[in-house]
């Protein structure tokens, strides 16, 4: 394992997490995605979530800004689950911030209004956006659901969504940065391709100024999100022909067994696996903690 790698797991964070708690740079994607025009940074109050459920990790960006509270996340994968995910999530934020206040008062409780949006780089082919809807997962269809959420997922991958990535000019620099690695792992290896990108977006004043100052932190999470997305791609496609061929079980249980795997020799605690298990195959914390208990070694 390599010396970046155990950086990595030190830090638990994303490229794009990092990159985005500077509030300076937050605050220009906030008014790219919503046509504003906010310029104090201090305005901004992040609210990001600790040990959020299905992730055992915070999620990436959580803020209160104008009476809205928006739940941003990047994804390199397609995840269909992100508004039950984000349904917990602001159930636990407000939660917590009504935790000292009775909602059983005859006073009417204000909330902030609730903004989900999904930033989505994968390899996948997805349309510009697309609305996510808690409702697509009810078991069966209502005409009228009487709970609802949304989900705005944006594809960020470059030619995508121009006008937002040009009116954000991080979020730009940062999906040229990802579709840079992208093409030169197809060329050499993972580690050479994140040095190589590094370098000659320096080079080019590419997120120059961040990557300059958090280097050795950047590659280490970049080399651990590429592994990662392609090992999981890895054990969906063996999943899918195992499913096909000896049944959708057994397919599942292989493809568990082949993520513990991976994960454990990546040295990440086993709480952090299974809540990777819960969130890659839509389980049950109590299915998920059956499933550790049989292929844990």
């Amino acid at each position: 394992m390599t010396e970046q790698l155990k950086v990595m797991r030190e830090y638990k964070d994303t490229v794009f997490r990092m990159l985005y708690k500077d509030k300076k740079e937050l605050l220009q994607l906030y008014n790219a995605l919503n046509g504003t025009s906010y310029h104090d940074p201090e305005d901004l109050e992040v609210y990001t979530l600790e040990s959020a459920i299905f992730m055992n990790v915070k999620n990436d960006v959580s803020f209160l800004l104008d009476s809205t509270l928006n739940l941003y996340e990047q994804q390199s994968s397609f995840n269909p689950n992100m508004p039950l995910r984000d349904l917990i999530y602001v159930a636990r934020q407000l939660e917590k911030y009504f935790r000292n206040e009775s909602i059983y008062s005859s006073r009417l409780m204000k909330i902030s209004v609730p903004r989900f949006v999904v930033f989505y780089s994968g390899t996948k082919e997805q349309p510009e956006n697309r609305v996510l809807k808690l409702s697509d997962a009810f078991q069966k269809e209502v005409t009228e659901p009487e709970l609802e959420l949304k989900v705005l997922m944006l594809n960020i991958n470059l030619g995508h969504n121009k006008e937002l990535l040009e009116r954000c000019r991080t979020l730009k620099e940062y999906c040229i940065y990802v579709d840079r690695i992208r093409k030169y792992t197809k060329e050499m290896q993972i580690e050479e391709a994140v040095k190589r990108t590094v370098n000659e977006c320096i080079q080019e004043g590419i997120l120059a100024d961040f990557l300059l100052s958090q280097k050795a932190e950047v590659m280490a999470m970049s080399i651990f999100e590429y592994n990662e997305e392609f090992e999981l791609k890895k054990i969906r496609e063996d999943e899918f022909n195992l499913g096909r061929e000896a049944g959708i079980e057994e397919g599942i249980e292989k493809g568990i067994s082949a993520l513990i795997k991976v994960c454990k020799e990546f040295g990440l605690p086993r709480a952090e696996i299974m809540a990777k298990v819960e969130e890659k195959f839509s389980l049950s914390p109590q299915k998920a903690k059956e499933y550790m208990d049989r292929f844990w070694e």
